[in-house]
C-alpha cells in the first residue's frame, strides 16, 4: 500500500499554525455538535426528534403508537437522548412527556423543514 505523500514545495507555517489554534479554540463545539449528530444519526432517534419538534412533547406511549415499537425500545432511545441532553422531560402525575431542548431545536429545524417538506437528500 503506498503512503500519502504531500506535493507542496513550502509549508505555510503560519496557516498551519492559525488552523491549529482555531481547532484547539472550537475543540468543545466540535465534541459537542459531533455527539449531537451522531445521536441523531440513528433514524429512530431521528423520527422521535422530527415528531417532538412537530409536537411540542410527547409520551413514550405517543412515540410508542406512532413509530410501532415497543414501550421498552423507545424508552432506551429516548433514555440516550436525555442523557446527550438532546431533550428535556416534564412529568405530569405519572406521566412523563418529551421535548426538544432549545438549545438544540436550532441546529437540528433546518434538517426537520428539510423532511417536513419531503425533501430528499441524495445519497450516493
Amino acid at each position: 500500500m503506498k503512503e500519502n505523500q504531500c506535493i507542496r514545495v513550502f509549508a505555510a507555517q503560519q496557516q498551519i499554525e492559525r488552523c491549529q489554534q482555531r481547532v484547539e479554540q472550537v475543540s468543545p463545539s466540535v465534541t459537542g455538535l459531533s455527539n449531537a449528530l451522531g445521536l441523531a444519526g440513528n433514524e429512530v432517534r431521528l423520527n422521535i426528534l422530527f415528531l417532538l419538534d412537530e409536537e411540542a412533547e410527547l409520551c413514550v406511549c405517543d412515540l410508542s403508537d406512532i413509530l410501532g415499537m415497543k414501550i421498552s425500545a423507545i424508552s432506551q432511545h429516548l433514555r440516550k437522548l436525555k442523557d446527550g441532553k438532546i431533550v428535556q422531560t416534564k412529568k405530569i402525575g405519572q406521566t412523563v412527556f418529551y421535548r426538544l431542548s432549545p438549545e438544540y431545536a436550532g441546529l437540528f429545524r433546518p434538517f426537520f423543514a428539510m423532511i417536513a417538506d419531503n425533501k430528499t437528500i441524495a445519497v450516493s
